[in-house]
């Protein structure tokens, strides 16, 4: 509930506390005092826009603080550790303190228990502790959105409404996925009949991986083989097969030469020593090329292969523009994007079932959905038929219609497939109609608060704020809205701004409102009147500026009751 409002250079207001009791209490005042001016300070501590003249004429800044006790109030206690924004003291733990200042130039910087936060942050921790009903909210309720919510918030059904709007959703996703692949569909047709080719073409030449390095080396060899062969034959001749002269030979004689004197000179051991390991090195150098000359095939059959298999690898990758390198990564990337084309149409199958799935699961949550709207409509329609005979409609009815369109022609909403209409008929044989058709405005406020009384188990919120709903309302059904809001009060703070004595009066608080000028500054002031104060301002709301005994009688008699 609300503790206390703090109020400096707002408006008009220079400065003002306010402390607010549990119950009922009722602001009243002059006409052009300000009396709703506290309520739009606690709308801007609750995250509403502010304007640069909100600030008071000469002041350089505005600053609003709400002091709020959450103790019943686990959603906001929630709220506030899951954001990190709770009081550290123990004796404060269940307060907040929602605080705005805002400068003469239409800045603004918010707070929540001392800590800065964005102007959503206020808004949101707002919806949890108070709920503002202004005067001319009774006309939201001739809209079909404004119905729907009411009907629902009396119904208590959360969980149905969360079900359908999940496979609404759901639905709506795959529709979206549906027409998106439905889109692309021919453009895929004619993309997978290329890439199919593609990969026929490259599978049936069917390239290995590392094999087009193989192919190269192979292709070179055999394409040089005589070149080959006679340059190995000729570096054999002039290592070892020339009987005349040969390296291997001549290196040998050499060798044992020095190694003869590296006996008498040991000098020369390191010569001999290079010399007997040379002679190694040649003889397995040519070894070797004598192994690699008689393995050299000059086999044109099979060089034809090669040469086919080498050229044709060339083309593919000149005609895909990639490295020959490259062909068998861009062979298998092909088949994934054939095999994802192929998904996609698969896809298409799977979503059109999960479609008629999902549509038929909404179907089944929508008409539980409507079945809970038709029990809760006929409840609310009787409980509103008899407020509005208690606030002197005698021959008032409410009814409220849930309608859906046929089962093949409904259209899907979040909401449901429901249609909410209120309905009313005011006088004796007159049919019901809707709302906005033969309900005056009078009339809307007075069935708008009888629904507010009704809804007020439902509202989730401790603080409610009437701010002259009850206007167009006077004599006998004045002292029905109070009692209703007197009623209300028993179990949430009530604070409603009013011009009425009848609902004035059954306020456990009253705060006034007075306007104070010196002829060049206005100020308003707010007082917590005294049980003889309240009898004298009853009275003037009773009888205006002249107040007699007769109407200070009146406002006792009022009180009293």
């Amino acid at each position: 509930m609300l503790l206390q409002l703090n109020i400096q250079n707002f408006a008009i207001v220079r400065s003002l506390d306010i402390d607010w009791q549990s119950g009922m209490t009722t602001i009243t005042g002059e006409t052009g005092a300000g009396k709703s001016i506290a309520i739009d300070a606690l709308g801007l501590c609750l995250g509403e826009r502010a304007t640069t003249n909100v600030v008071r004429p000469n002041c350089k800044k505005a600053e609003l603080a709400a002091t709020f006790d959450i103790n019943s109030n686990k959603a906001a206690q929630h709220w506030l550790i899951k954001n990190d924004l709770s009081l550290d003291d123990e004796e404060t733990l269940y307060e907040c303190i929602l605080r705005r200042v805002i400068s003469a130039e239409g800045r603004s910087k918010s707070y929540i228990n001392g800590s800065q936060v964005p102007l959503a942050q206020l808004k949101e921790i707002g919806q949890l502790l108070i709920n503002i009903h202004g005067q001319h909210d009774h006309q939201l309720i001739v809209k079909a959105n404004e119905q729907c919510r009411l009907l629902d918030d009396y119904a208590k059904h959360q969980t149905l409404l969360d079900d359908v709007k999940h496979y609404y959703q759901q639905w709506k996703k795959l529709t979206k996925e549906l027409d998106q692949l439905q889109k692309t569909k021919q453009e895929n047709e004619a993309k997978k009949q290329l890439i199919q080719y593609q990969v026929d073409e490259l599978n049936e030449f069917s390239l290995q991986q590392d094999e087009f390095i193989t192919l190269e080396t192979d292709y070179k060899r055999h394409s040089n083989a005589q070149d080959l062969l006679d340059s190995t034959l000729t570096s054999l001749q002039l290592l070892s097969e020339n009987n005349n002269f040969n390296i291997i030979d001549s290196l040998r004689q050499c060798t044992e030469n020095i190694g003869e004197l590296s006996r008498v000179d040991s000098e020369l051991q390191n010569v001999a020593s290079l010399l007997s390991e040379s002679l190694i090195q040649l003889d397995e150098a040519n070894s070797d090329l004598k192994q690699y000359y008689q393995q050299l095939e000059l086999d044109p059959q099979h060089f034809s292969l090669i040469e086919e298999r080498y050229s044709t690898a060339l083309q593919l990758a000149k005609k895909h523009q990639v490295s020959p390198e490259s062909l068998v990564t861009f062979h298998q990337s092909l088949i994934q994007e054939l095999a994802a084309i192929s998904s996609d149409e698969s896809r298409l199958d799977v979503i059109i079932n999960d479609i008629d799935t999902t549509k038929q699961h909404y179907q089944d949550a929508a008409k539980a959905l409507s079945i809970s709207r038709q029990e809760a409509a006929n409840s609310l329609s009787a409980a509103i038929t008899t407020s509005m005979q208690e606030l002197n409609m005698p021959n008032g009815q409410f009814y409220i219609d849930v309608s859906q369109a046929s089962k093949d022609n409904y259209a899907m909403h979040s909401k449901g497939i429901d249609t909410i209409s209120f309905q009313v008929s005011i006088n004796p044989g007159q049919a019901l109609e809707a709302m906005h058709k033969v309900a005056s405005g009078g009339e809307l406020s007075r069935i708008s608060l009888a629904m507010q009384v009704i809804l007020a188990d439902s509202v989730i919120t401790p603080t409610l704020i009437f701010d002259e709903v009850d206007v167009g309302i006077s004599g006998p059904t004045a002292a029905m809205v109070g009692s209703k809001l007197q009623q209300l009060a028993k179990n949430t703070q009530v604070i409603c701004v009013t011009h009425l004595p009848q609902v004035a009066c059954k306020g456990h608080q009253q705060l006034f409102v007075s306007k104070l000028t010196d002829g060049e500054h206005t100020e308003t002031q707010v007082t917590e009147l005294n049980e003889k104060k309240r009898i004298k301002e009853i009275a003037r709301l009773l009888a205006g500026d002249k107040i007699s005994q007769h109407s200070l009688a009146n406002a006792e008699e009022l009180l009293a009751s």
